[in-house]
């Protein structure tokens, strides 16, 4: 396939101004999500062949949201699209300011494998809803999903507005020689620092959606039992292959071992089994090897009993850990949850700002002094208090990471600013213009101008 020749047919395509039109947008929003809804047994079918997930969480941690996602666009792209006004200044008079969303261009959106449809078609969609064209490289990891994907899209969609191209590091390699007008990539900070550095050739704008450690805090006045409910789910959900999973626990020290506890019922209460269509193969040999080397087999509390013919890894809790250990050297990306313990607040807000910008945070607590305390001392992209994964649900909210755990966010009005260069103009009439800033330059013109704009 000539690349070169997608990406020009598409720029050709978008110059001529269709996908600007906000009729043209929503027609191609509608046929996307017709598609899908139409195709579910065979999302459901080809998730399932590449690692295990269920119809259930396929559903709701793919194609629910990515429902939402379009129909918040359908409904609303008219409004995010209008010129919007500004405020002009005394120099400016008789004159009015505006800003005008017009889109970017051309789009690269490069995939994540661990939700495979989510984490590729909501960015799209929210390109398509800015009037861009995209082009899509899924991830090649889940092979099935990315197959489906191309399938559906390109027999459905003109390829001048929206394309998937499938294949792994030597076909986004060439993607990336080409000059886009945009580009999104989900996935790893080492890849991200790849896509980054090609994109900086062409100065072509990135948004990276990448990961990191991110905590949760537990401080002794919680709700033992919800607490452990909720960080149970968030975490094992997706058998932890989840960019916004709590990575490790800092729990106080004086409810530890009643944590623990909590912990291990909701473990076991859950049941948690590939065969109960509540949790997931490891996506590969490759990924299951890393994760299994992470186990430290002394500091099991539960779990660890890991099955590599089935590429299945229990949730498995490990305590006793400190920073220095090996699975605190890297995101986790999978079903282990390391339990650390702190005594002060402060020392452990120090812990954590000694790790790299964390995607998120979460902060669980009573106490309104030590969440403000917290959430105003360490940096993250987003999370919540008292929960945990769920603020991604949320479209109001932007999605994104800071540092090392990304540039720039999505979902709603955010995904379509991202997509969106927003155009400043400042429009005068012919009617009067005042002499103060053309020559000759005088004491008395000058007086006149430090009183009006100093």
């Amino acid at each position: 396939m000539n690349y070169q020749e997608v990406i020009d047919q598409q720029r050709q395509f978008f110059n001529t101004n269709a996908t600007k039109d906000i009729s043209f947008r929503i027609k191609e929003l509608k046929r996307l999500k017709s598609i899908l809804q139409k195709n579910e047994a065979l999302l459901y079918d080809s998730i399932y062949k590449d690692f295990k997930k269920s119809e259930f969480e396929t559903y709701t941690t793919e194609l629910s949201i990515i429902y939402h996602e379009i129909n918040s666009a359908i409904s609303k792209v008219r409004k995010w699209s209008k010129k919007k006004k500004a405020s002009t200044g005394l120099a400016n008079l008789p004159g009015k300011s505006y800003i005008i969303p017009e889109p970017f261009g051309t789009i690269l959106v490069i995939g994540a494998w661990n939700y495979p449809y989510q984490l590729s078609l909501c960015p799209a969609i929210a390109a398509i809803g800015a009037g861009c064209t995209v082009v899509l490289k899924p991830s090649e990891v889940p092979s099935r999903t990315a197959d489906t994907m191309a399938k559906l899209i390109n027999e459905n969609f003109d390829p001048k507005v929206f394309k998937v191209i499938e294949g792994g590091v030597q076909e986004t390699t060439e993607l990336l020689k080409i000059k886009f007008d945009k580009i999104f990539f989900t996935g790893s900070v080492p890849v991200g620092k790849i896509i980054y550095q090609a994109a900086a050739k062409h100065l072509t704008p990135v948004t990276l959606e990448l990961g990191g450690k991110s905590p949760a805090i537990v401080t002794k006045d919680v709700n033992i039992d919800m607490t452990a409910k909720r960080l149970v789910w968030g975490k094992f959900l997706n058998a932890g292959q989840t960019c916004i999973a709590p990575d490790y626990v800092m729990v106080e020290s004086s409810i530890k071992d009643q944590f623990l506890s909590a912990v291990k019922k909701y473990i076991e209460k859950s049941d948690y089994n590939v065969d109960n269509q509540n949790y997931t193969q490891i996506v590969n040999d490759k990924n299951f090897d890393r994760l299994n080397d992470m186990i430290d087999q002394d500091k099991i509390y539960i779990g660890g009993n890991s099955n590599k013919e089935e590429r299945v890894i229990p949730p498995t809790v490990l305590e006793n850990v400190e920073f220095s250990d090996n699975v605190m050297q890297d995101e986790i990306f999978g079903p282990i949850l390391p339990v650390l313990t702190f005594d002060s607040i402060d020392t452990a807000i120090e812990e954590v700002k000694k790790l790299s910008k964390p995607l998120s945070c979460y902060v669980f607590t009573k106490s309104s002094a030590i969440k403000k305390k917290i959430l105003n001392e360490i940096s993250f992209g987003g999370g919540a208090v008292n929960d945990a994964v769920m603020h991604f649900t949320e479209q109001t909210l932007p999605f994104g990471g800071v540092g090392d755990s990304g540039i720039g966010s999505y979902h709603g009005k955010y995904g379509f600013e991202t997509f969106s260069h927003y155009k400043s103009v400042l429009q005068k009439p012919f009617l009067i213009e005042p002499n103060l800033k053309y020559a000759p330059y005088t004491p008395t013109k000058l007086k006149w101008l430090k009183r009006i704009i100093g």
